[in-house]
């Protein structure tokens, strides 16, 4: 059902189920997010009814239980949050954030970029390797131009993963591969993104960096971060937006 359907207790009902899922820094992104379509409603000239922030899709799966198997999502123009309880334990993945325009040129918002952390630390870590290091983990020079996993029931790579193996990395570099996995672990509640910073610990060294297109901040980019328990994709290269499968994607 989608936001503008509901009457108004059902969308602040809506809204907390939202907030429910997610850390309050992963509820701003998310409503930000949601807000951008206000931006690109008069972006494109659109009447409204295709750009609007009420354009978001709420569905329930099953029947809410501490017993029970059910899951819910929250969809819509670059938002994607996905959760699965069994027995009271939630899983929360596949999980997606995009943002569109990266930055806001104008008007009262202008200088916004709603991702901002996610492409910073990107650049921080490409930036943090040697030019040897650079050459393993560039794994193309062209940006793709999608999150290769897109939006397919699979979330899987095929093959081996490619690029830069933490085990690599000296000290300082693999403190900068940290940096950008603890930021799609913060989207969650912390007893959330505890369970994602346990993958991440649990993986140890076993965690490999690819990165395609330029290197320098205007560049079209994309980087993967892989390990055998999650996916980490983000890619900028069309119309200047930023989109990512945060961490849990599998």
């Amino acid at each position: 059902m989608r936001l503008r359907e509901m009457t108004p207790y059902q969308k602040h009902l809506a809204s907390a189920l939202l907030a429910a899922g997610l850390s309050q820094t992963g509820y701003i992104k998310a409503v930000t997010i949601m807000s951008l379509e206000e931006v690109l409603k008069i972006i494109e000239n659109d009447s409204g009814e295709v750009r609007n922030p009420e354009n978001y899709y709420f569905s329930v799966f099953g029947s809410p239980s501490d017993t029970s198997t059910w899951g819910y999502r929250v969809e819509g123009h670059h938002l994607s949050q996905n959760y699965t309880v069994v027995n009271g334990e939630i899983v929360d993945c596949p999980s997606f954030f995009g943002a569109n325009p990266t930055q806001i040129q104008e008007g009262p918002s202008k200088g916004l970029r709603t991702l901002a952390g996610e492409d910073d630390l990107g650049f921080e870590l490409i930036h943090a390797l040697d030019e040897h290091q650079q050459k393993i983990a560039v794994v193309a020079p062209t940006a793709y131009p999608e999150i290769l996993t897109r939006a397919s029931r699979k979330a899987a790579l095929q093959g081996q993963p490619s690029g830069l193996s933490a085990s690599t990395m000296n000290a300082r570099q693999f403190d900068a591969l940290m940096a950008p996995m603890e930021e799609y672990a913060s989207n969650v509640p912390d007893q959330l993104a505890e369970k994602r910073i346990a993958q991440i610990n649990k993986s140890g060294r076993n965690i490999y960096f690819a990165w395609s297109g330029g290197i320098n901040r205007d560049d079209p980019h994309y980087y993967r971060i892989q390990t055998p328990s999650f996916l980490i994709e983000l890619d900028d290269t069309q119309d200047d937006p930023i989109t990512s499968t945060p961490s849990g994607a599998t």
